[in-house]
């Protein structure tokens, strides 16, 4: 028999704050003794994303999560770790302080919090996100990855630039705060 569970109805037993801070879990009882949990999240000013081609639709933080799990799960240990990197990812997108950012502001978003937490993750989305071709883009990739380990920071001839080294779209910086790795 299937239970519906109704938030009104109910009493809360414990609430406390997610590792991340992000949100609160509350565990609750029903009226009849059934116990379930809740999460609440705070809810952010909805973003469009400006897809490449050309259409609009609204930032969906479960649509990247989804595509991260898929590209890029199997290098995580736990779902968290997943959770952890949209979240970073949205948080960098949030920052921006505009309405509209575009998908590739959120594939470069992601590649910023991989190249921290997860270095095959990142080579992973790497290669799908900016279509690598050749061997010879992964080893730019890689090299880049070396030198930032080392702490020297370089654009390399031919690669691609991450979105921390700043864009303008119709004369405002999209790309949000310089963030130094």
């Amino acid at each position: 028999m299937e239970h519906k569970f109704r938030i009104g109805d109910s009493k809360v037993l414990e609430s406390r704050e997610t590792v991340d801070g992000t949100m609160i879990r509350r565990r609750r009882e029903s009226s009849d003794g059934h116990r379930f949990t809740t999460y609440e999240r705070i809810e952010m000013p909805q973003l469009t994303v400006l897809k490449r081609s050309g259409n609009q639709e609204i930032y969906d933080r479960e649509k990247l999560l989804l595509a991260v799990k898929r590209s890029v799960g199997k290098f995580f240990s736990s779902e968290l770790e997943i959770e952890d990197v949209v979240n970073r990812a949205s948080d960098i997108l949030y920052s921006y302080g505009v309405d509209q950012i575009t998908s590739k502001q959120i594939g470069e978003a992601v590649l910023d919090v991989l190249a921290e937490v997860n270095e095959v993750a990142y080579v992973r989305f790497a290669s799908v996100f900016r279509e690598f071709k050749t061997l010879e883009d992964f080893e730019k990739i890689l090299k880049e990855q070396k030198l930032k380990d080392d702490g020297r920071v370089t654009d390399l001839e031919g690669l691609p630039r991450s979105s921390r080294q700043g864009g303008v779209a119709g004369g405002k910086n999209l790309a949000g705060p310089v963030r130094e790795v």
